[in-house]
């Protein structure tokens, strides 16, 4: 095992049996000293992450990849009043549930305990390092985590906060430890890493994702890549139409929530279509469409013929797919088909079809009338969350605490032994 890893493991292993112990206001309080120090220390970050975006310009860096790799005052307000928001929530280490006593009068519970150790892999997002530290503190678990290369410098500047931070509070400085060596050996490392390091949350690409399952010996987390889809349902209101799906689209198009395609209802495809068409090229989003919608928009709007692969790709950027769909069945087989199991959304005034979107959907988080950019742990009242799991097992959608902890069986007896 490499050297570094087996290092942080270590460190990681003592500093997670400390944290376990801790009370909800002494994690609470290194949370509020975190951020007062991104506040104060706001300066040094910036300056690592306007290194970090003249690098990534000058690598050639889309300019989605450049978004999400970039850090502004406000962005960094917002990231330390996360952290303060995830200090607010109740502390969920400790809690009883399912509780019950036996005809033998043994008294059984499950008490809610951390995981232990998480390990994180990420890309291009420095936000990540501290949503993910201030979740793991609160939820008393310790952390490794190895971000991209392209924002190595603005997540150590934020990773030097959180441990800052952390010893300010009486925890321990490696509470939260970040892996400094950009070698991309040290995922694999990582990834087998079993001895130090309970589960592993990769956040990035399909690429990694693939590789994190393929390599890993510890229990891996899937999620954050979404095909998603938006569909226009005949009984829609056209008020709700543009709104929902320009937020969906333009708000943040780099990130995974945002929409991919947009199915929309023949009977309501020549009236709805070139409503949304106008905003959307407004805004600078390219749409690609099939047969149908080329022959209703391509009189007034610039539009492609989509190619297959278009319908199975998560765009990261101003460009949309666009399919016409003869009903309900045909939208709800075409998601089946291409979806990733993130966000759906279904734009309708019939209860009917609501239902049926809403019954007969899989994925992480089904939406009625509302933009599938909700799909977050803040936007859901978690705070922050670590990841948004696609998967079915241990958890799925944003995860927030609970989703970092697992549970022991308490059992309480007088003296009861088994016949």
């Amino acid at each position: 095992m490499n050297q570094e890893i087996k290092i942080l493991g270590k460190q990681a292993k003592v500093a997670g049996r400390h944290l376990s112990q801790l009370s909800n206001p002494q994690r609470n309080a290194a949370l509020s000293s975190i951020a007062k120090m991104i506040r104060a220390r706001t300066n040094e970050i910036l300056a690592a992450n306007g290194d970090d975006l003249h690098a990534g310009t000058e690598a050639g860096l889309s300019a989605h990849l450049l978004d999400r790799l970039k850090l502004t005052p406000e962005r960094l307000e917002g990231i330390a009043a996360g952290v303060e928001k995830v200090a607010m929530l109740p502390d969920p280490i400790g809690e009883e549930f399912d509780s019950r006593v036996l005809d033998n009068g043994l008294r059984i519970s499950k008490r809610r305990i951390p995981i232990g150790v998480i390990g994180v892999i990420y890309e291009a997002r420095p936000n990540v390092t501290a949503d993910i530290a201030a979740l793991c503190i609160k939820s008393g678990n310790a952390a490794i985590l190895r971000g991209g290369k392209e924002a190595r410098r603005s997540n150590r500047a934020l990773a030097d906060v959180v441990a800052a931070g952390c010893a300010d509070a009486g925890l321990p400085a490696n509470s939260v430890q970040l892996v400094h060596s950009t070698d991309r050996s040290l995922v694999r490392e990582l990834l087998r890493a079993d001895e130090y390091i309970d589960m592993i949350i990769p956040r990035g690409g399909a690429s990694l994702h693939r590789f994190a399952l393929e390599n890993a010996t510890i229990p891996v987390i899937t999620g954050g890549m979404g095909v998603v889809h938006i569909y226009v349902d005949k009984a829609a209101d056209p008020a709700k139409v543009v709104p929902i799906v320009m937020n969906a689209k333009t708000q943040r198009p780099s990130v995974c929530n945002a929409m991919d395609t947009l199915l929309v209802h023949r009977d309501v495809a020549d009236s709805i279509l070139p409503t949304v068409a106008a905003a959307l090229t407004q805004a600078g989003v390219a749409l690609r469409g099939d047969a149908r919608t080329v022959e209703i928009l391509s009189k007034d709007f610039d539009v492609t013929a989509a190619t297959p692969e278009d319908y199975d790709t998560e765009f990261m950027a101003l460009i949309a797919a666009i399919k016409v769909v003869d009903n309900l069945d045909a939208a709800l087989d075409h998601i089946f088909e291409h979806s990733t199991k993130h966000s759906e959304a279904i734009i309708t005034e019939d209860y009917a079809a609501a239902t049926r979107f809403v019954n007969e959907l899989d994925s992480a988080a089904v939406f009625v009338n509302a933009s599938t950019r909700f799909n977050d742990g803040g936007q859901f009242g978690l705070g922050a969350e670590v990841a948004i799991s696609t998967q079915r097992l241990h958890a799925r959608g944003p995860m927030g605490l609970k989703e970092l902890t697992t549970y022991k069986w308490v059992v309480l007896g007088n003296g009861q032994i088994r016949s």
